[in-house]
């Protein structure tokens, strides 16, 4: 259900359920959690592009699974798809989402839950799950982190499909293009990034996730400890001298 392959410090990372538009089934998302988990201590990956097969991206859960289900059963899967999504958040590399089409509300989750996220100009994002009686509680939790409130709140209580350029609008994504240029600008992203080194990418993907609910004195307390602690690193103090000497940084990691 999974397709995993690396190649220059970028990991792909497709779903691969098109006939069934990449739902995000149990065992689906158990696998995607197991992964991530292998990912995190993979000093080969330096970035983590996640994508999918066929025209969907995602259409979220599997319907199939959610009916007649008992408490704890419904309990169980939805605390797993919390977990994987925490998992992107959580995880050293930075995730950036191939969004080639439609991705609708835990689909709509997986893109919001991404640190970064290029889509097709044919691609939509939307939380239908009111329209089959089920609010998308859950897909709201990053979703109202990435997009403003008002606007979160009219997909969600509508259920409406937003357009990928509305997406850009409100920053769901980073950047909207063709379908046919959506592998060079995901390719000029992870080489800007794979270029950086790959011990001040993972400090600053932490850091930027501790402050952003702080109060501004208290972020700027974690963050002046963090540019401390950065500062005193080898590949700080690598970068700073081969900037002042005009030569290319040797990073090590460290």
């Amino acid at each position: 259900m999974l397709l995993v392959e690396t190649n220059a410090g970028v990991t792909k990372v497709t779903l691969n359920r098109p006939e069934r538009r990449n739902a995000l089934s149990s065992a689906l998302l158990t696998e995607l959690g197991a992964t991530l988990e292998r990912l995190a201590d993979d000093v080969l990956t330096r970035v983590v592009v996640l994508a999918s097969s066929g025209p969907v991206f995602s259409s979220g859960h599997d319907l199939g699974e959610m009916v007649g289900r008992s408490e704890s059963e419904y309990q169980e899967l939805f605390s797993r798809c919390s977990a994987v999504m925490q998992q992107l958040r959580k995880l050293p590399q930075p995730v950036l989402a191939r969004v080639q089409g439609l991705a609708t509300a835990a689909g709509c989750q997986l893109v919001a839950a991404c640190d970064l996220a290029v889509a097709a100009n044919e691609a939509k994002f939307a939380t239908p799950g009111v329209k089959i009686g089920l609010f998308c509680s859950t897909p709201m939790v990053p979703l109202v982190r990435a997009i403003p409130a008002k606007a979160a709140m009219e997909m969600l209580m509508t259920g409406v499909p937003i357009p990928a350029q509305r997406a850009l609008e409100l920053g769901l994504v980073n950047r909207v293009v063709a379908a046919d240029e959506l592998d060079t600008v995901i390719k000029q992203m992870t080489d800007a990034i794979v270029a950086s080194s790959p011990m001040t990418i993972r400090l600053g993907k932490r850091a930027f996730y501790d402050q952003l609910h702080l109060d501004e004195p208290s972020a700027y307390v974690r963050a002046t400890q963090v540019m401390t602690d950065n500062a005193m690193k080898h590949d700080a103090q690598e970068g700073i001298s081969a900037f002042l000497q005009k030569r290319p940084a040797q990073w090590t990691g460290e």
